[in-house]
């Protein structure tokens, strides 16, 4: 076996192999099972631990908590004891040890695969702000910021999927799937930390003690230590009230390990915080130096009120590089929670209010409907990718399969958490991901014609396809980068499923693929690509229609502006415009059916209803929460309208609150700043990739499509009642898919163009795109096919969101398809004026054609064009 065959092996094993470790096993475990028979020593003395530490458990004490609490009591280590297995940085106090252990087998016992609150649930909790000001809008002001730092601290990736949003008037709701508060209830404790950091000054001269009196202007704080044994030791300083500087000096904080074991918290301060900080060791130098002592003068790094630091200058010069530490005895999780909620630090105090636990928010029927869509979509896929491809196709199966492994993995080693819509989208993305096969299959079958033998023509063929590849993925990975970027929430956390999907895919065309290829051409088994000649050599004159397309589309998108426009009040969901929550309580014995709900709502017209059941943790009692839209009167309708359809459930009315956007201002602003800039970004790349005038072409398509995309699903569904016709948090997602499917289809086409100007020097301009346009005609439509397939199998069997979902991306499955003819291709000709000779004299690195010396007939030869 070859060595090119070889290392693309291995490295396919090894990268594979790691996304499975990180998705197995892929369920939760109940804990208080799973612990039962975790020990790997003293089993015997274990079990009779545990007996004793079961005695402490009761509503307000679970296992998890109460074997932390014998443990203490006992005195028992439970890391030497019981867990010596574990994998954990040590730590010298029993009980932080003891805590780090109990945390590391909750997270053990849960599964990889992170399931949203749609499919699984979660737990939830409101945090309430302490001092609620009375001026309503300063108190709106306080509530908003709180969630957009909650957001930062529970979503930093976005790809957690919390939903988090303000209840009332000073409240805030966070939602958190697979969190488990009945087994382990300190989740909550780490996000309502404000975080406000001071610097303070140290009064070193005196310390505190009874026949000491405490200074003007200072305050008694102790700091808590640990000797070498890790036992707990406790010093005593007077600090200065009014500190030197605040949090807002710091522009980054992370965890550590420190020099002599534990963790620290690593501080890198603003440009102007630095100079502040070094201006506070310059003056506590100067004080060591009236002294005559290094590291008299003391500085207190206190957070929340507690001193965790106090610092001294040893060497004798003032601290310039912008960087400092939190010192003390932090474990790893402590450090990392520590530095999360000192990057994002809240003015205001919280507290934690009710917790309670979330049933799945899609009810099972529907769940298991759309998850059948899904598969059905996929497997789709894979039936025509083996019929029209034969063995080829199998091998592009395989990939693109090991590639949505590869994306799986990790998404959920960053965090993620997979929902519904998710599926859908890994069922989409299966479709798209197709397409680098079927470019590379379609290059091969054209060199295979050409008369090449099935070895170079799979060479020539990998050759040929990958600029194209590189240049549509780029474009795409450039859209993704800016999404991180300049994103939010959901929306960043698409660039990250955007970027891991564009890696995986190219890893699975161009080494998954290749290698299994080249295995199957060595030993003979590959004969062709495939049985059929779909398009082949056509010769259709797109480039004659353009006009009335080109207009035809535009009036399109012109209706569908106009659309969203008189639609507006009713197009954004309770997700970007807040609605009222209302609660009910009924007979359990008669619990209410979330799909009869929904369709209750749709036959009566109750606008869009989000439905779910909790349970306040401790209670089995489910409560039914029902969110509703902001119409006048929408709240009395709904509680009749529930009440007749569901008399046996005895439903009552308990509470009525308003709630928050899930999608804020900000998410939806970044949104679109974001895509702006992501088309600039194309627009430059284009431009020094190709030329200007396919980077006009690129961005002008893919405007139009976002544009038809958005208006042909507002028209079919307020018109037409094709769906919704109304837009919530996951079809955010929806639209970012139509930008990288537009991007890339257009790509291909200009790839092929550039192509074909070179190769034919002696043809027009007006010929060369018409060629490109058919050469690629098949790749075009086999892809489109393929995500067609899995797109309509959502939509036609799915349920809930999905269908939405599905409609708009199935809508920009068409449009894409039709710019990158009709739109992307004009617009390249019209910028050029027609011209052959227009394209070469702008080209950064000008290409010399023979015509260029021998002849003239390639200028503006044939027809004259406009």
């Amino acid at each position: 076996m070859k060595s090119s065959i070889i290392w693309k092996l291995i490295l396919s094993v090894v990268i594979v192999g790691w996304a499975v470790l990180n998705l197995l096993p892929m369920e939760d475990k109940d804990f208080d099972t799973f612990i039962q028979t975790r020990a790997t020593a003293n089993q015997g003395e274990y079990q009779e631990f545990l007996q004793r530490a079961e005695q402490r458990v009761n509503d307000d004490t679970p296992l998890f908590l109460a074997i932390k609490q014998q443990a203490k009591a006992e005195k028992v280590d439970l890391y030497h004891k019981y867990y010596p297995d574990v994998d954990l940085v040590y730590v010298k106090n029993q009980d932080k040890r003891n805590d780090v252990i109990m945390s590391v087998l909750y997270e053990q016992s849960r599964g990889k695969l992170h399931k949203g609150l749609d499919l699984a649930g979660g737990a939830a909790f409101t945090l309430k702000l302490k001092d609620t000001p009375e001026n309503q809008y300063e108190a709106e002001a306080q509530l908003k910021e709180a969630v957009k730092i909650m957001e930062s601290r529970v979503n930093g990736l976005g790809v957690a999927e919390p939903i988090i949003r303000a209840t009332g008037n000073n409240q805030i709701e966070v939602q958190l799937p697979g969190i488990d508060l009945e087994k382990n209830p300190e989740a909550a404790d780490a996000l309502k930390k404000p975080a406000h950091l001071e610097f303070r000054m140290v009064d070193s001269s005196q310390r505190p003690s009874p026949s000491v009196k405490t200074p003007v202007g200072y305050e008694i704080l102790t700091l808590e230590d640990e000797d070498r044994e890790g036992n707990p030791i406790e010093e005593q300083y007077f600090v200065k009230i009014i500190p030197e500087a605040t949090g807002e000096i710091v522009r980054d904080a992370y965890p550590t390990q420190g020099q002599f074991g534990g963790y620290e918290i690593g501080l890198d301060f603003t440009s102007d915080g630095g100079e502040v900080f070094a201006d506070m060791t310059r003056a506590m130098v100067a004080q060591d130096k009236a002294v005559g002592q290094n590291g008299y003068s003391k500085m207190a790094i206190v957070l929340d009120g507690k001193l965790y630091s106090v610092l001294g200058i040893s060497k004798g010069q003032p601290i310039t590089g912008g960087r400092a530490r939190i010192t003390g005895t932090f474990t790893q999780l402590e450090a990392q929670e520590l530095a999360n909620v000192l990057n994002n630090p809240l003015k205001y105090e919280l507290e934690v209010g009710e917790k309670y636990v979330i049933s799945p928010t899609l009810a099972a029927d529907a769940r298991d409907a759309s998850i059948e869509a899904a598969l059905l979509g996929a497997g789709l896929v894979v039936v025509f990718m083996v019929l029209y491809y034969l063995l080829a196709g199998i091998v592009s199966v395989v990939s693109v399969g090991l590639a949505v492994v590869v994306v799986l993995g990790v998404l959920m080693s960053v965090g993620g958490t997979l929902t519904l819509p998710g599926v859908a989208a890994l069922v989409l993305t299966i479709g798209m991901a197709v397409d680098a096969n079927i470019l590379i299959f379609e290059r091969i079958r054209e060199e295979r014609t050409a008369g090449k033998n099935m070895k170079n023509a799979l060479q020539s063929g990998y050759e040929k396809a990958f600029s194209t590849i590189v240049d549509a993925n780029i474009t795409t990975l450039i859209t993704a980068a800016i999404l991180i970027w300049l994103g939010a929430g959901p929306v960043k956390g698409f660039g990250v499923t955007l970027a891991i999907g564009i890696g995986a895919s190219m890893f699975g065309a161009l080494v998954i693929s290749r290698f299994m290829l080249e295995i199957m051409v060595s030993l003979g088994m590959l004969k062709r690509i495939c049985l059929h000649h779909f398009l082949d050599k056509v010769n259709f004159n797109f480039l004659k229609a353009r006009r009335p397309a080109f207009i035809c589309s535009w009036i399109i998108v012109a209706i569908g502006v106009f659309a969203v426009y008189t639609h507006r009040d009713n197009i954004l969901g309770i997700d970007f415009r807040g609605g009222v929550e209302v609660a009910f309580d009924f007979d359990q014995a008669h619990k209410p059916n979330l799909t009869e709900i929904e369709q209750i709502a749709e036959a009566q017209e109750l606008g869009e209803i989000q439905s779910g059941f909790q349970s306040i943790i401790g209670d089995a009692k489910e409560r039914l929460k029902l969110q509703v839209d902001l119409e006048e009167g929408r709240v009395d309708q709904v509680v009749a309208a529930m009440q007749q359809a569901f008399p046996d459930a005895n439903l009552i009315k308990v509470s009525e609150s308003a709630v928050g956007a899930t999608v804020s201002d900000a998410i939806t602003y970044n949104a679109f700043l974001s895509v702006a800039v992501a088309l600039l970004g194309i627009l430059l790349y284009v431009a020094l990739r190709f030329e200007f005038g396919y980077g006009i072409g690129a961005v002008v398509a893919t405007i139009h499509d976002v544009l038809m995309s958005i208006g042909i699903f507002v028209i079919v569904g307020q018109y037409f009642e094709l769906g919704s016709g109304q837009f919530t948090a996951p079809m955010v997602a929806a639209i970012l898919m139509i930008v990288g499917y537009s991007i890339n289809d257009t790509i291909v086409v200009f790839d092929r163009i550039r192509e074909e100007l070179d190769l034919h020097p002696e043809m027009n301009l007006f010929d060369t795109v018409n060629l490109a346009i058919n050469r690629t005609l098949s790749r075009t439509l086999l892809t489109s096919l393929t995500t067609l397939l899995a797109a309509l199998a959502l939509y036609i069997f799915g349920a809930g969101v999905v269908v939405d979902f599905a409609l708009i991306f199935i809508i920009g499955i068409l449009t894409g398809t039709f710019s990158s003819i009709f739109i992307a291709s004009p617009v390249f000709f019209w910028w050029h004026k027609g011209s052959r000779q227009h394209v070469t004299e702008r080209h950064l690195t000008r290409p010399t054609y023979e015509w260029e010396t021998t002849t003239r007939r390639a200028r503006d030869a044939g027809p004259a064009q406009s």
